[in-house]
C-alpha cells in the first residue's frame, strides 16, 4: 500500500503555498523573517536535486533494507498502533542519526548542505544533500528492519518525520504554548540548532519529540538575549547548487590528501567531529564554546556553557 502513498509527495502542494505565504508575508512586513532571492532559489534547487537523487538510488536504499528484513525477529502487523510506536522509534533514531550527523565529520560532509543558509525560512528545509544512501547513514535503522517493521513502512513514517520538521524552519513562529514547546520540536527549538553562535552549537538535534535532547543532555532554549545566527561557522561564499552539495567532500579530500599516505590520519578525520585536526589545534565546538566563555566568564553555568 506503501508504493503509492507519499507523504513528502502529497504535502509538496503545501509546501509550495506555504513559501509563497511566507515570502509574501515577510516581505510585506506582515511577519518576522529574512528571505534573499538567490539564497531562496538555491535552498529551492537543492531541494529538486534531493528529490531526483532519492528518486534515482530510492531502490539501493529498499533492496538494502529488503536485504536485512530477511532476518526479521518477528513480523509486525501495519496498523495504526503499530504506526503510532513506529512513529515514536523512528524519532528516537533520527535523534541519534542527526546527531551523528554533526558529531562524525563523515556524517556533517552530507548534513551540512542543510545548513549552509545564512537564511532561515521555508525554503531552509528544502535545502537538502544530494547523496541519497551513500553516505550510510541509511544503516542506523537497520534495527527497526530487523525487529519486523517492513521497510516500505519505514519509509512512510519517515517521510512523515520529514513533513513534520518543515513548518518548524521559519521565523514567522515565536512561540507555541508552553506545553507543546515542552514535548515538541518547535520553531524556536530549531533555530537554534541551526545558529552558529557558540552556545547553540551543536544542540536540539530532535526531529518530532524534544524530550529526546531533554533526555540526552543536548537540549538549550533559544534566549531573547542571545538571538541565532545562522549558517556555519565557515561560511559558504556560493550560491552554486553543486558547490553547496559537494563543498564539504573536496574540503575532507583535500585534508586527506594533504595528510598524505596516512590512512589513520584520513580515518580520524572521518570519525572525529568538524574542526579536528591531527596536530591537535582543534576548531570543533567544544573549543568554539570555551573560547567564547575565556572572553565572556560571565556566561558560564547559563545555557549551552558548562559551569566554570
Amino acid at each position: 500500500m506503501f508504493e503509492d502513498i507519499a507523504p513528502t509527495t502529497l504535502a509538496a502542494p503545501a509546501f509550495i503555498l506555504s513559501v509563497i505565504w511566507e515570502w509574501w508575508a515577510v516581505k510585506s512586513g506582515h511577519a518576522n523573517g529574512n528571505y534573499e532571492t538567490k539564497d531562496a532559489v538555491t535552498s529551492l534547487a537543492m531541494g529538486a536535486g534531493n528529490l531526483v537523487v532519492n528518486t534515482l538510488t530510492g531502490a539501493i536504499s529498499l533492496w538494502m533494507m529488503m536485504l536485512l528484513w530477511n532476518y526479521r525477529l518477528i513480523d509486525i502487523p501495519v496498523t495504526w498502533w503499530s504506526g503510532l510506536l513506529l512513529f515514536v522509534l523512528y524519532d528516537f533514531i533520527y535523534y541519534w542519526k542527526h546527531r551523528l550527523a554533526h558529531r562524525m565529520r563523515w556524517f556533517w560532509m552530507e548534513h551540512v548542505t542543510h545548513h549552509s543558509s545564512r537564511q532561515y525560512n521555508l525554503t531552509t528545509a528544502l535545502r537538502q544533500p544530494w547523496f541519497g544512501p551513500f553516505s550510510g547513514l541509511i544503516l542506523l535503522g537497520t534495527p527497526l528492519v530487523l525487529t519486523g517493521f517492513h521497510p516500505l513502512f519505514i519509509f512512510f513514517v519517515a517521510s512523515l518525520n520529514l513533513v513534520y520538521q518543515f513548518w518548524i524552519h521559519t521565523e514567522v513562529i515565536d512561540r507555541m504554548p508552553r506545553w507543546f514547546e515542552a514535548v515538541m520540536n518547535t520553531p524556536s527549538h530549531h533555530r537554534v540548532h541551526h545558529a552558529i553562535n557558540p552556545r547553540y552549537l551543536d544542540t536540539n538535534y530532535a526531529g518530532v519529540f524534544i524530550v529526546w535532547d531533554k533526555m540526552f543532555g543536548s537540549f538549550v532554549p533559544e534566549l531573547e538575549s542571545d538571538p541565532p545566527v545562522y549558517g556555519i561557522v565557515e561560511p559558504l561564499e556560493s550560491y552554486n547548487p553543486i558547490t553547496v552539495a559537494f563543498h564539504e567532500a573536496g574540503n575532507l579530500a583535500r585534508d586527506c590528501w594533504r595528510d598524505g599516505p596516512r590512512p589513520d590520519r584520513w580515518v580520524r578525520r572521518f570519525v572525529n567531529g568538524p574542526g579536528w585536526q591531527p596536530n591537535g589545534e582543534h576548531n570543533r565546538s567544544s573549543e568554539l564554546k570555551a573560547a567564547y566563555l575565556a572572553e565572556h566568564p560571565d556566561q558560564a553555568g547559563t545555557p549551552g556553557f558548562p559551569k566554570a
